[in-house]
């Protein structure tokens, strides 16, 4: 049999495309991202599927639209992962950090998962959950960082959730998940290849950098935030700022009105984390490089959905705005897939799905939604004609039942079930998406024509993926864990490390 790779996927939370040096960020401070940039593939134009977490996780996880496989919202259940056929492959599949499923520790493929889920879950309302991170602050006698105690310091309504790390290092959550990732890379016995799935809560708020990461951007100039333009935004919109001003969602007091210094600290302490988060995917390349399996493992690193960041108002995620939607996605396994490509070709952040399964030698179910980006990184294929998003009313969102976003060439269209009033954007002539053309009279026959678009994607899509409902009920009656998986003696093979070697390294 073909040697298999072994495959390491990245997942941050809330990490926007403007992040990542070698993209074009200047203001960003990753070296080692910007390693797998020039060792790999990005796709520049990756939209997700969902602008919220579980939302976004289950469609990738699935290879399914949301409306498909039936995660509109966060906590809602997952019946469906792909990544048991890994393990039924031969691969020893784990989890280490945050995955967002529901049941939170349930199996969905995985041989182990070590849990590390939001940051900030100390409320009332947010499922009862004790994690490695958890676990971790109680065997140090230490209480765990919350929006309970941080809104008691005074200035807390200024921070718009930038907070600076105060306990030990180590436990900052982000710390913590690459540190476990490394440590089980060096620590595990087995010989058959893995998949590691690595979960960094951050840059998700609260926004709370160590004060070493917030060290490295001292003085350097942000990126300002779009102007605030609520006023002419749909009214779901409109109510989604009112709720984010009304509390403080996830350690941030959101400010209709912010100073031009709040946000620049506020994106500071933002930009710090992503800077905290890169050290740590350069600490999982050195245990691969130490460990000698570096070459024969693929790298694949992308977020769930991005951050606005106070662009055009709004606080973290729920619209449909580039910020919220266009996300990260490196794909590197030198010497075997295209290095230093940047593609702009339009593909869905599920399409990683497919594409791990491709590379572990598995043929994508036929009823997959998804579809392998391997062609696309390969320059064989142009990508996505069209590219879709969704979300159902949550606690958050509550102004509209269902909010859907297609991109296509030039245009990105917002479209509410339950307004007249939506959103129409030329990304070409106006990429800050400042001048809605909804109610444009030049524009009325595209727009109605997307809005037939969205109509006919909705109720044809379920039809494409008539199997699904029977691979879920199979996966119901195996929540256990998988047995393990067949030694093929292909962990330890391997030289030692081509990133550092033939100039993708430092």
């Amino acid at each position: 049999m073909t040697k298999l790779p072994n495959i390491v996927f990245i997942i941050t939370d809330q990490q926007r495309l403007d992040t990542i040096g070698a993209l074009g960020a200047g203001h960003a401070e990753t070296p080692n991202l910007d390693r797998l940039v020039r060792c790999g593939t990005s796709f520049e134009a990756m939209y997700v599927t969902a602008p919220s977490c579980a939302p976004s996780r289950a469609s990738l996880f699935s290879g399914t639209w949301p409306h498909v496989n039936g995660v509109f919202r966060n906590n809602e259940p997952w019946t469906y992962s792909w990544v048991g056929l890994l393990a039924e492959r031969g691969y020893r599949t784990v989890s280490i950090g945050k995955m967002h499923t529901v049941p939170l520790e349930g199996a969905f493929g995985y041989h182990e998962r070590h849990a590390v889920e939001n940051k900030d879950r100390d409320t009332a309302t947010t499922p009862f959950f004790i994690d490695a991170h958890d676990k971790a602050f109680f065997a140090r006698g230490l209480p765990k960082p919350s929006r309970v105690g941080q809104s008691a310091e005074p200035g807390f309504d200024g921070k718009l959730g930038a907070w600076t790390w105060q306990p030990p290092d180590a436990l900052h959550p982000d710390i913590f998940v690459g540190n476990l990732a490394a440590w089980w890379i060096d620590r595990y016995p087995g010989e058959e290849p893995f998949f590691l799935q690595v979960g960094f809560p951050g840059p998700h708020p609260p926004y709370d950098p160590t004060a070493r990461h917030l060290a490295r951007l001292e003085g350097r100039a942000m990126p300002p935030a779009i102007p605030s333009d609520i006023e002419a935004q749909p009214r779901a919109l409109r109510e989604l700022q009112q709720s984010h001003l009304s509390s403080p969602h996830d350690g941030i007091r959101h400010l209709a009105q912010p100073t031009a210094e709040q946000i620049e600290r506020q994106r500071r302490h933002y930009h710090a984390n992503v800077s905290l988060i890169d050290e740590q995917v350069g600490h999982i390349l050195d245990a691969l490089r130490d460990r000698g399996v570096l070459d024969d493992t693929v790298i694949i690193f992308t977020s769930d959905h991005g951050d606005m960041l106070t662009d055009h108002g709004h606080s973290q995620k729920w619209t449909m705005y580039e910020s919220a939607v266009r996300v990260p996605a490196i794909l590197s396994w030198p010497g075997h897939l295209p290095e230093g490509r940047r593609s702009d070709a339009l593909v869905s952040l599920f399409d990683l799905g497919p594409t791990i399964l491709e590379l572990a030698g598995i043929r994508p179910p036929a009823w997959m939604q998804a579809r392998s980006l391997i062609p696309v990184a390969r320059g064989e294929d142009a990508g996505r004609a069209r590219v879709f998003a969704e979300h159902a009313d949550d606690g958050l969102l509550r102004g509209t039942r269902m909010m859907t976003m297609l991109r296509e060439g030039r245009y990105k269209l917002v479209h509410f079930v339950d307004d007249d009033f939506g959103q129409l954007f030329d990304l070409e002539a106006d990429p800050d998406e400042r001048v809605n053309l909804w109610n444009e009279p030049a524009h009325e026959a595209l727009r109605d024509r997307m809005v037939r678009a969205i109509l006919e994607w909705r109720t044809t899509s379920p039809l494409e993926s008539q199997g699904f409902t029977e691979a879920c009920c199979r996966a119901a009656l195996q929540m256990a864990l998988p047995p393990p998986a067949q030694a093929r003696g292909q962990f330890r093979q391997g030289s030692r490390g081509r990133l550092r070697r033939e100039g993708c390294g430092p």
